[in-house]
């Protein structure tokens, strides 16, 4: 099927039908981080061969497993954060939360590799606990991963890893959980666009006990 424009039009008359071949791989970008939002952000440290601390943003991330527990995250192109994570076989994902977001913006300055981001961004490195990784300090909560798998997706390396480590700070916590209200995380949009965590309800799961016995579109009693 072709595509109903053959770019990013200015205004839309009717529905956008896009087919990814037909347009710049930069405007197939804008349109899936888009619409695939919010995003969370996965802010990676590692050492690089030299020793080098680096730390980068990387917004194509996400929590693919609990027991045990895997993140994932993709590089898109060979990073610095892609090598170093090939040479050690480790990473810390930082969380990116509001109290940091500037820091974190800084970081995704294209630095050379034998650039020091730690010092630039003015971080403060803490040892991790499990792997050969460095922690950003001012993070509330740390992943400390091992690399398992990589897999390469279209132009996108995707970088699986078995999280042995976790720290949490205690102004995160609250009722024996996280809190997402006080971890305050940022969400990545598009572009250079951001968001804070907004308005948070809880929406209980239906059970096929409840719903057994009810028509389609008939009211399920709540729980």
């Amino acid at each position: 099927m072709s595509s109903s424009h053959p770019g990013p039009p200015d205004h839309l008359d009717g529905p956008l039908e896009v087919d990814p071949a037909d347009w710049e791989p930069r405007q197939v970008y804008f349109l899936m981080t888009g619409l695939v939002v919010p995003r969370p952000i996965a802010w990676v440290s590692t050492y690089g061969p030299d020793g080098v601390r680096n730390v980068a943003p990387h917004s194509y991330f996400n929590v693919v497993a609990h027991d045990p527990p895997h993140v994932v995250f993709s590089s898109s192109g060979q990073k610095d954060t892609l090598r170093n994570v090939r040479e050690r076989g480790a990473f810390v994902v930082n969380i990116v939360t509001m109290d940091v977001v500037e820091a974190m913006n800084f970081t995704a300055t294209d630095f050379p590799p034998d650039e020091d981001e730690f010092d630039w961004a003015q971080l403060t490195e803490t040892p991790a606990m499990a792997v050969d990784a460095p922690r950003v300090g001012e993070a509330r909560a740390h992943l400390e991963c091992r690399l398992v798998e990589e897999v390469r997706a279209g132009n996108g390396h995707l970088v699986v890893g078995e999280v042995v480590h976790l720290h949490v700070d205690p102004s995160a916590w609250r009722d024996g959980r996280i809190d997402p209200v006080l971890l305050d995380p940022v969400c990545r949009l598009a572009g250079t666009r951001y968001a804070t965590l907004g308005e948070v309800f809880q929406l209980p799961r239906p059970r096929w006990a409840d719903v057994r016995g009810t028509a389609p579109g008939e009211a399920i009693p709540r729980r």
